[in-house]
């Protein structure tokens, strides 16, 4: 369906492009006729109404062109995404399974276990990092502060509990890390 609509909207492209080409010859063809007759004035603004359009045109095309573009890679992207994680999908429906048949509680802990590392090879091969938080100077840029706690081995404004772990991809966060701060007064 998608190919469908490209293909759509590379023939409107193309007839705008075709259309911008006709208005630009139309345009020559009626300046070279009138040529003889016209004032040099005239001649100027005809032609730079004339680049105008041209410019417009083209502007237009370009807009239509990186449009798609983002579209199409948009898509590869989420599906590339979305790949990676179908693996992880399959065995947690192998683990449900086989937690209904009522099999061995020590395998499917196992598997439970190997479940948790492909997400986390999945995370690292999107470049997806874990936010270090756990005795960390809190940072606003990357912890969310939901409690203050008091301990007085620990210095002040130093993350104490995490309660929710934080990503980033990059130096973007996708997750602020979720905290308690201590504080001593």
């Amino acid at each position: 369906m998608q190919d469908n609509e490209m293909k759509e909207k590379q023939a409107e492209q193309e007839a705008a492009e075709a259309k911008a080409a006709e208005k630009a010859e139309d345009a020559k063809n009626a300046e070279e006729a009138a040529e003889s007759e016209v004032d040099p004035k005239d001649a100027k603004i005809e032609e730079l109404q004339n680049r105008l359009l041209r410019l417009q045109a083209d502007f237009e095309n370009f807009r239509r062109r990186t449009n798609i573009e983002k579209e199409q890679l948009s898509t590869f992207v989420t599906a590339n995404v979305v790949g990676k994680f179908l693996k992880v999908l399959d065995n947690f429906e192998r683990a449900e399974a086989s937690v209904e048949k009522g099999d061995n509680v020590d395998a499917v802990v196992d598997g439970m276990k190997k479940i948790r590392r492909q997400f986390e090879d999945a995370f690292k091969d999107l470049k997806v990092e874990e936010i270090e938080a756990q005795n960390a100077k809190f940072d606003p840029n990357i912890h969310e502060a939901v409690m203050r706690g008091h301990n007085p081995e620990l210095d002040d404004e130093i993350v104490d509990m995490v309660f929710e772990k934080g990503y980033k991809l990059g130096d973007k966060v996708i997750r602020h890390s979720k905290v308690r701060v201590n504080t001593n007064e």
